[in-house]
């Protein structure tokens, strides 16, 4: 028999935040995203107090402030540090781990001899103890029903925060208790249209006509109603699959007119995305660039454009990605407009070895390979931005709003947690 177990980290980024801020542990807390736009995570506190999640920060403010919920801005350095560290200490107590999301893991725990419970409850600890993030544990005989355990040992206190879903009869009460809508991959729109058809429990979708579901829905929802009934169909992927694209974008700062600080921004969205290219070991064939004033502001002209530009080879150099790129953004930029964001995509993705060579094109720079490698080896073990290009500022003034950033703590000397006696 297949046993899986999902570990789930506890309003992840709050949870970051509360390991080195004391003073948080006991009250209310939100996170928030880009430019300190909209609300994206929240403590237990803060959603029984009835703060929507997505919710933008300038409507909430006055009744955040009423409620003395404590804001902090996305400190997106330290939160991926404290994932690397959750799933390093999961990875060192399962024969097997699928890192499903910065926050989530899947678990294999097919073959331990021990009780589950307990062992669930030994991961929890481990990840309390040494890293200060609190989490919950489903533990079941497929993915789907995993989620549901998982979902469970969150919502009732009583369960210690481990949920052992294995038997028949536990996951049958447990369904018959479970809205359609936590189901994993059931949104709120496929639980809307399942609603209509009589399907608004997990139960009811398990028993529900698997050749109807299939034609109605597709095959992944019959798959979801199969690992319900116990059948696994979705097994443990250790190696995800290369990504077709990659993107890097974000909203400024502030406005930009010049286009100089764009070249600038531009510069650190390539060497981020070209990051990202050689850590799953592909090659990019096509690069888009775009820019685009604020949507939402009637009063200021708008002005959007994007362009494609081929490259004369697969690359993975940040270089000639990047040659390419100011280049495409010097063909759409037009003076006279307030630039509220650019982007970069890579496209017509491949591994090395995979398109033979174009025989008149130009050749490759001699060495890119390995300069590449050694400055991303740089970055790794001194933090990014260590070793770039020139065309990329240090501190540029044109980056993200975040008033109310916390300390990284565990990846910079300058910000290390100061303890006073």
């Amino acid at each position: 028999m297949t046993v899986f177990a999902l570990i789930d980290c506890n309003s992840f980024y709050c949870s970051c935040e509360r390991i080195f801020q004391p003073q948080l542990k006991t009250r209310p807390v939100v996170v928030l995203s880009n430019n300190d736009g909209c609300i994206i995570a929240r403590t237990a506190e803060v959603k029984r107090m009835g703060i929507p999640m997505g919710a933008p920060y300038f409507k909430y403010r006055d009744q955040i402030e009423a409620l003395g919920i404590q804001v902090r801005s996305s400190n997106y350095t330290l939160y991926a540090d404290i994932s690397n560290r959750v799933m390093t200490i999961i990875s060192s107590m399962v024969p097997a781990v699928e890192v499903y999301s910065i926050d989530e893991a899947w678990a294999d725990l097919t073959g331990i001899q021990e009780d589950l419970v307990p062992f669930g409850t030994a991961i929890r600890s481990r990840l309390l103890q040494w890293v200060g993030m609190p989490t919950g544990v489903g533990i079941s005989t497929t993915k789907t029903l995993a989620k549901l355990a998982n979902w469970s040992a969150k919502k009732w206190p009583q369960t210690g925060g481990v949920v052992d879903l294995t038997s028949v009869e536990r996951q049958e009460k447990l369904m018959r208790l479970a809205p359609v809508d936590e189901v994993w991959g059931v949104g709120r729109r496929l639980a809307a249209k399942l609603q209509l058809m009589g399907i608004t429990t997990a139960w009811d979708l398990a028993r529900f006509d698997l050749g109807a579901l299939r034609s109605t829905f597709g095959v992944t929802l019959e798959r979801t109603a199969r690992e319900l009934q116990g059948v696994s169909c979705f097994d443990m992927n250790d190696s995800p699959p290369a990504k077709q694209a990659i993107c890097s974008s974000k909203m400024f700062g502030h406005k930009l007119h010049q286009l100089a600080p764009i070249r600038e921004a531009l510069a650190t969205y390539v060497t981020r995305a070209a990051e990202k290219l050689r850590a799953q070991e592909s090659l990019c064939g096509c690069l888009q660039v775009a820019i685009q004033t604020q949507v939402h502001n009637p009063h200021q002209p708008r002005y959007a454009n994007a362009i494609t530009i081929p490259l004369p080879f697969p690359t993975d150099d940040t270089r000639d990605l990047l040659a390419a790129a100011l280049r495409g953004l010097e063909a759409i930029y037009q003076h006279g407009y307030a630039y509220s964001k650019c982007s970069v995509l890579l496209m017509d993705l491949s591994q090395r070895g995979e398109v033979t060579p174009d025989l008149f094109a130009p050749t490759p720079r001699r060495g890119a390979e390995r300069l590449m490698a050694v400055m991303d080896a740089i970055n790794q073990r001194e933090g990014r931005g260590t070793v770039r290009l020139g065309t990329v500022p240090v501190a540029p003034d044109w980056g993200m709003r975040r008033d109310m950033k916390s300390q990284c703590y565990t990846t910079r000397w300058d910000e290390l947690l100061v303890v006073r006696g």
